[in-house]
């Protein structure tokens, strides 16, 4: 199941109206996923869902899907539902924007598919988030939340996006 596959990353810019669209759709999950998790206590800790859609856009349709869905995703949830928290929206998109960057990159020069390409991907960007979290809180408690709680959805990430981006791979534009 490790085996790499070969990918195809659909790299799009704003001229592009795709962009604007596929933006769109993995925003609206981006938005329905964290409320679904947030109906379990500690949900939002736990399966860090408000990074799921953009890992997803980052890696199938590159930088600029990815960045808009980094950008958008955590500045609309916290416009609609007051989350994440205003102290936290600053490092919620601090953490997406790297994971946007590290995937689209990733996606682009790998042209593969693999547990190992999404697990270098989360690593690249958790490891400088939790170094901008760790600075910005002044603790490293607060630094390795994500690691220490939400193990859970680094995996969810992993391995769902893996499962994810082989299907959008197969059957998606």
């Amino acid at each position: 199941m490790n085996a790499a596959i070969q990918f195809s990353q659909k790299k799009q810019g704003l001229a592009n109206i795709d962009t604007y669209l596929f933006s769109g759709i993995f925003i609206v999950g981006n938005l329905v996923l964290p409320q679904i998790c947030h109906l379990i206590p500690n949900g939002g800790f736990i399966f860090l869902p408000i990074f799921f859609f953009t890992l997803i856009a980052a890696y199938k349709y590159g930088l600029t899907t990815g960045l808009m869905t980094a950008i958008l995703s955590p500045t609309v949830n916290f416009l609609l539902f007051g989350m994440p928290p205003a102290a936290m929206l600053p490092i919620i998109l601090a953490k997406s924007i790297l994971l946007a960057v590290a995937a689209a990159i990733i996606a682009q020069r790998s042209g593969k598919l693999s547990i190992a390409t999404l697990a270098l991907v989360v690593l690249a960007y958790q490891v400088p988030g939790m170094l901008i979290e760790g600075i910005t809180q002044n603790s490293f408690f607060a630094a390795t939340q994500d690691v220490r709680l939400g193990l859970p959805g680094i995996l969810l990430q992993i391995i769902g996006g893996f499962f994810l981006l082989k299907w959008l791979d197969k059957h998606g534009k």
